[in-house]
């Protein structure tokens, strides 16, 4: 058995997502970051950076073991259950950089983005300005990728899992702030249709319910 500690967040669906793709038994154990439960310490006791998800594989080799980074979840479990990772040299580096550009770009100026548009207590134009463009320019990154493919690797795979609950939240946003840049990204969008289809991906994406 698998346990998830998770909550309603992109990073956390990914995991939840994965999971239900890959159809491993899981429990669900739900860390309020509201109520800052991801502070409290038997949690800090499990992940030191105090971020959802964790996943603690109480069936891996040697024993019960933690994982945290839902880039490293999203790695370990295709690993496990042999799916959504190309076994090829050429697949699994394509799957490997779209991913890293998941962690290292889409999450980070999304999330800044959102922060500073909807969370932040004192609106600063500037700010708003700059997250939103680079999260325009990085939407536009996945649009191009995505000329003559149906997914970012070629196949469905943990790149498209990482990325897709982003898009999903993200792209509302830019439909109400940036319609037009929205209108030109047709080949995104319709990945975002392709993927969110999936009956795991909207079984995850509910996740903790």
């Amino acid at each position: 058995m698998i346990d998830l500690y998770t909550w309603k967040t992109p990073n956390g669906r990914k995991a939840s997502i994965m999971l239900e793709e890959v159809g491993l038994p899981y429990r669900v154990v739900p860390v309020d970051i509201g109520q800052q439960q991801q502070h409290e310490p038997s949690f800090v006791a499990l992940n030191p950076n105090a971020r959802i998800p964790v996943m603690v594989d109480h069936d891996a080799p040697g024993g019960p073991l933690t994982v945290i980074e839902s880039g490293a979840i999203l790695v370990y479990l295709a690993e496990k259950s042999g799916r959504l990772l190309p076994a090829g040299v050429r697949g699994r580096s394509e799957a490997m950089q779209w991913l890293m550009f998941q962690m290292s770009g889409v999450g980070p100026m999304l999330g800044q983005a959102n922060w500073f548009a909807n969370t932040a207590p004192e609106k600063i134009p500037l700010a708003i300005q700059r997250y939103m463009n680079e999260s325009a320019r990085l939407m536009g990154v996945l649009d191009t990728r995505l000329t003559g493919r149906d997914y970012l690797a070629g196949e469905y795979s943990i790149a498209d899992v990482a990325t897709y609950p982003w898009v999903a939240v993200a792209w509302p946003i830019f439909i109400a702030m940036l319609p037009d840049s929205v209108g030109t990204l047709a080949r995104l969008g319709a990945w975002l249709e392709r993927v969110g289809a999936r009956p795991a991906v909207q079984k995850g994406m509910v996740v903790p319910a």
